[in-house]
């Protein structure tokens, strides 16, 4: 009998192509674009003995036994899985993938410093001012923003891609880097001048804070009103992680009364809506000192191909009793 999979939304061809090469394996793809609904969802995961899911699916006690005992892997196409109840799936024997690699790491350091430059020197307000016509003169304060360079930069989170932004920073525009993280980096501090430092001193003496952390319970708000009040007044906070890391509306209120700079997101508490409450008077759309943008930190051709790679060759790994790339630790 053949093995079912199922991918609940297209994805690069590459990894369905991999799967699909495999003569014992059926795989199916929802291909509408759209996000499949939960009833749907639920209906063609019977029987499944993989799930290729992506982070909009929960993979919660539900999906689990609606899939039924034949599931063995559900392979996250993404380097996060909060979307995924680890317990329920080591309770029933299920692996747990998710998809870090270089070319993630690379496209979301990438994206992370071009939203750190694009907010200091505000071009997205100039692109805005330019278009709308009002350009009429050049003027010495016209649009005036901040150096980057020499600039402290705080990173939240030092794993692959808090690794791979602060090499952009420190090599490319000579700035200075604190860090937190769980574990201190001996050889990194060395290489890069980085000093490992509580949070709270990183939030007071950082120009741009930015979080790479991942979504869990210790790290939930990890960014509220507390942290916020310590931050700089000139200070940036840069979002490229998971909106529930900073508590959305102490970042509202902390922008509308110019407690920080700005901020730069790429994910949202309550996404994909962009503000959680739409009937109080503080909006993210409508604030200039922010740059809002669609969760495609790692939207890049290469980048979402090797997502691709490493989610399909989990699957054939625990399927066909091979090794995985990378399977989640399931504590």
């Amino acid at each position: 009998m053949k093995k079912k999979i199922f991918i609940t939304r297209n994805i690069p061809a590459v990894g369905v192509k991999m799967l699909k090469a495999q003569k014992d394996f059926d795989v199916h793809i929802y291909r509408r674009d759209e996000k499949i609904p939960r009833k749907t969802l639920l209906q063609k995961i019977k029987g499944c003995h993989g799930i290729l899911s992506i982070l909009t699916e929960k993979m919660d006690t539900q999906a689990m036994d609606a899939a039924g005992p034949n599931l063995k892997i559900i392979a996250n196409y993404a380097v996060g899985f909060d979307n995924i109840d680890l317990k329920a799936a080591k309770e029933r024997g299920i692996a747990v993938g998710n998809a870090p690699c270089d070319e993630v790491s690379e496209a979301v350091a990438e994206f992370t410093f071009a939203l750190l430059l694009a907010r200091s020197r505000r071009i997205v307000e100039s692109d805005k001012y330019t278009r709308l016509g009002k350009y009429e003169e050049w003027h010495p304060l016209l649009m005036l923003g901040r150096d980057v360079y020499a600039k402290t930069l705080g990173i939240v989170g030092l794993g692959r891609i808090g690794q791979a932004l602060c090499q952009r920073a420190a090599k490319g525009f000579g700035m200075k880097i604190l860090y937190t993280d769980m574990r201190q980096n001996k050889e990194f501090e060395k290489e890069y001048k980085a000093k490992k430092v509580p949070l709270a001193t990183l939030l007071k003496k950082s120009d741009y804070v930015s979080l790479h952390v991942p979504l869990l319970p210790s790290t939930r708000h990890l960014i509220g009103v507390k942290q916020l009040k310590m931050m700089k007044k000139t200070a940036y906070l840069i979002n490229t992680a998971r909106g529930p890391v900073v508590h959305e509306k102490a970042l509202l209120k902390a922008l509308y009364k110019n407690e920080i700079a700005g901020a730069a997101l790429d994910v949202y508490e309550c996404e994909p809506t962009i503000d959680c409450d739409l009937t109080d008077r503080y909006e993210l759309r409508k604030l200039s000192n922010v740059i809002i943008t669609p969760h495609i930190a790692s939207a890049t051709i290469e980048a979402r191909d090797a997502m691709a790679r490493v989610a399909a060759e989990n699957i054939i790994g625990v399927l066909k009793n091979r090794k995985a790339p990378a399977l989640v630790k399931i504590k």
